[in-house]
């Protein structure tokens, strides 16, 4: 009995405002339902009990408690149902209260551990794919003297990215394909710019002895690109010691490049010969091996260089004397040169040698010009001699495929459509491509679908009385 009076005079000084309300209404509580008063004012007759006045308040603060508690539990498990507590300190239910703020769970950016101070989680900032507040501006850190890991050495330092140096094993792995799509595209400058990236080092002066080394097993304009390659390397990428270096190493090894390339030498000379023209090689190289050299491919390659200088100084130009790939050259030229190709074989009659010349022109997509050039040739010609040594030419160039079918096919129909121009020059023009038609056939040059395209020309005839004596036109 004395703690139940200890706790409830606790809990009067605690809420001094709720116990002078619980007093009060305690009294007049007694008044209406005529509960008895005795002399002794500290006890009171509830619902037939005897209690005192210390017993009941505390019995009414054990109900508020409680009803807090239930409220702080439910709350915390259903946050925003807007549960909230009576006056009577019961749970009152089904009162939805608008929120004020998202404080529910799927907004809160609180940590979930309890852990904390319940601020959110890097200022607001955090999260999956943010970067940080709206509007910050990072400005560079300050490095922090005091810091354990400081070093005074690290502020002066310069970071640079080094590229360590290709050594003789990988030099020819990264170079060779550089020099393989050089031969394709032909553009110096994307050669340099991917050379420049590259740590060559000691293996720089490697560099022209490795182009030219796959040039002399490619075609004449490979060749003739390496010499334009080499002249532009000089100088940004490559010194004049590193052409004469690599220079000296092929004349070494002509011996074993003569092994896979018969005409190394001859080729190696028009290098030589070509890089003093073009100012890369000094003009005193050759004179320099002059009475040092015992290798006869060496002496043979020196020999052919001072050939061709001379002739430079007598009038020709040796800028393009390995010739141009037929890709880069113009149209008139070619037709030029095909045109000179078919006089040749007209005086020469060597079919090997007009074969030899149209594949170094290096111009499969344009042979239809060839056949064209051909067939207008015997057109404007006199004689047999040209109708018969034309179509054994262009039955020995469909035999071997130098000619594809396509290609011999599309110079028949450009004859075709040009026809009634070339009659008003050639009057027989008809009859003798009629002819040239109807021999290409039977020596299997071209196909029936061909054959019967070839046009006619149209005749004047008088027909029948019957008639009237009118003019008909009409087709062979």
């Amino acid at each position: 009995m004395l703690s139940m009076a200890a706790d409830c005079a606790a809990w009067l000084i605690a809420n001094p405002v709720e116990a002078e309300d619980l007093r009060e209404s305690f009294v007049s509580g007694e008044e209406d339902n005529g509960g008895h008063l005795l002399s002794n004012k500290n006890i009171h007759e509830i619902n037939g009990n005897w209690l005192s006045s210390s017993s009941n308040g505390i019995h009414e603060a054990r109900l508020k408690a409680k009803a807090k508690r239930r409220l702080r539990k439910n709350s915390s498990r259903d946050s925003g149902r807007g549960d909230s507590l009576s006056d009577n300190g019961d749970v009152a239910r089904g009162t939805l209260a608008a929120p004020t703020s998202p404080k529910s769970k799927l907004l809160d950016r609180r940590s979930r551990l309890g852990k904390g101070r319940g601020l959110p989680k890097k200022g607001g900032a955090g999260g999956k794919g943010v970067w940080g507040r709206s509007g910050e501006v990072y400005e560079p850190e300050q490095v922090d003297e005091k810091d354990p890991n400081y070093d005074e050495a690290q502020e002066n330092c310069v970071y640079e990215t080094v590229v360590p140096p290709l050594d003789e094993r990988d030099f020819e792995k990264t170079v060779t394909p550089i020099v393989q799509e050089y031969f394709e595209h032909g553009d110096t400058n994307e050669v340099a710019e991917l050379l420049a990236e590259l740590n060559l080092g000691p293996m720089r002066s490697e560099v022209p002895t490795l182009a030219v080394s796959m040039a002399l097993e490619a075609k004449a304009s490979q060749r003739e690109l390496t010499s334009r390659l080499l002249a532009d390397l000089c100088g940004p990428i490559l010194s004049y010691r590193d052409m004469e270096n690599s220079f000296d190493k092929l004349l070494r090894e002509l011996p074993d490049l003569v092994l896979d390339t018969p005409g190394a030498s001859q080729f190696v000379g028009q290098f030589i010969a070509r890089a003093v023209s073009d100012r890369i090689l000094s003009k005193s190289y050759i004179e320099s091996y002059k009475g040092r050299v015992d290798c006869k491919h060496t002496r043979a390659a020196l020999d052919r260089a001072a050939v061709l200088l001379k002739m430079s100084l007598g009038g020709l130009r040796i800028d393009n004397h390995w010739g141009t790939g037929g890709g880069q050259r113009p149209v008139t030229q070619l037709v030029k040169e095909m045109n000179l190709l078919l006089k040749e074989y007209i005086l020469s009659g060597d079919t090997k040698e007009a074969e030899r010349c149209l594949r170094e022109l290096e111009v499969p997509h344009f042979h239809h010009e060839f056949v064209y050039e051909a067939i207008v040739m015997v057109l404007e010609s006199k004689g047999m001699k040209t109708f018969n040594m034309v179509l054994q030419l262009l039955k020995s160039l469909s035999a071997s495929s130098i000619i594809t079918v396509d290609q011999m096919r599309r110079g028949y129909e450009r004859v075709y459509m040009d026809i009634a121009e070339i009659n008003i020059d050639v009057p027989r023009a008809y009859f003798i491509l009629e002819q040239i038609v109807d021999k290409s056939f039977s020596m299997d040059i071209i196909g029936v679908t061909i054959r019967d395209l070839c046009p006619c020309r149209g005749r004047k005839r008088f027909v029948s009385e019957g008639d009237g004596g009118v003019v008909k036109m009409e087709s062979y």
